[in-house]
Formats: structure tokens, sequence, C-alpha cells
């Protein structure tokens, strides 16, 4: 059975089918402008993340050697 709403917006979409088109289209443009913003920003989010893993990557590097290092230190200390 049809609700009140559901028979307003047959009539809606009845009276003035080019509006309707003209406002769907409206609706599908912003919805395209909003897909461009939000793959900008993953774009940008993903090369965050991959510089976020090169500088641990070099961090980790950085706190091997210095381990390495005093290690040896300790070592000619010891002898």
């Amino acid at each position: 059975m049809l609700t009140n709403a559901d028979i307003k917006r047959i009539k809606k979409i009845k009276e003035d089918p080019a509006k309707r088109i003209e406002e769907l289209e409206g609706k599908c443009r912003e919805a395209g402008r909003v897909m461009i913003e939000l793959n900008l920003k993953y774009e940008a989010a993903l090369r965050e993340v991959e510089k976020l893993k090169a500088d641990l990557a070099r961090e980790k590097e950085e706190r091997q050697y210095d381990n390495m290092v005093h290690e040896k230190e300790l070592e000619s200390l010891k002898t």
C-alpha cells in the first residue's frame, strides 16, 4: 500500500521530470566532486604512510648500527 509520502514523491516526479533530471544531475556532479576529493585525500594518506614506513626503516637501521657500535665499544673496554 502506498503511503502519503510515496504518493507525494510520485506526484513530484510526474509534475516536472526535466526539473527532477536537473536535480539528479546536480547530485551526481556533487557526488563526483566528493569522490575526487576523497580520492585525493586517500592518495595523500598513502604517500604519508609510505613516507612513515621509510622513516621507520631508517630509524631501525640506525638503531641496529648504534647497538652494534656500542657492543663493539663494550667489547674493546673489556679487553
